[in-house]
């Protein structure tokens, strides 16, 4: 991981979020949506990608607004499954591995908490996502017709079973 640091979202990296969220889909969540995954649900798990070269100090204050936020994911982990919800890095940052150590720190997670699978939705155009899902043992179990409400587009649902801890996520 050469860009970026990966720590747990705070509510104060929420407007950086909202802006990754609006240039990456098309039906990005609202504000109180993260909000409540973040202080609600007890099932939640969100993460945000930090622009490399803050200091420890540096993101420490971002708990009041200084932190640099690039990229988010989350999940929500139930019984022994881990459901990925979201992943987006900032359209400047793709293409560095971003969006791959957000999708490892959420499975090297989820496997501390003893979850055995992990599933996901993803659009049936986005192959370069279905590539790097394909990468940590996700495979496509079936097909979501007609589950983006913005386009009608499908969505293949991918899962990772049994979920385990291979090099890739050290």
């Amino acid at each position: 991981m050469n860009d970026s640091r990966i720590v747990p979202m705070t509510l104060a990296d929420v407007p950086q979020v909202l802006e990754i969220d609006r240039l990456s889909f098309p039906l990005p969540w609202s504000a109180a949506s993260y909000k409540h995954e973040l202080s609600q649900n007890k099932h939640a798990h969100f993460f945000v990608a930090l622009e490399s070269g803050q200091s420890r100090w540096q993101e420490w204050l971002g708990r009041w607004g200084e932190r640099r936020v690039i990229g988010f994911s989350g999940y929500w982990y139930i019984l022994d499954e881990a459901h990925i919800s979201t992943v987006a890095v900032h359209p400047r940052w793709r293409g560095r591995g971003i969006g791959e150590e957000l999708l490892k720190a959420m499975l090297a997670r989820a496997l501390k908490q003893g979850a055995v699978e992990a599933t996901l939705e993803v659009r049936a155009s986005n192959t370069v996502a279905q590539t790097l899902y394909r990468k940590y043992g996700f495979e496509d179990v079936g097909l979501r017709k007609n589950y983006y409400r913005d386009n009608g587009e499908d969505a293949l649902l991918m899962t990772a079973k049994p979920l385990q801890a291979t090099g890739r996520l050290a």
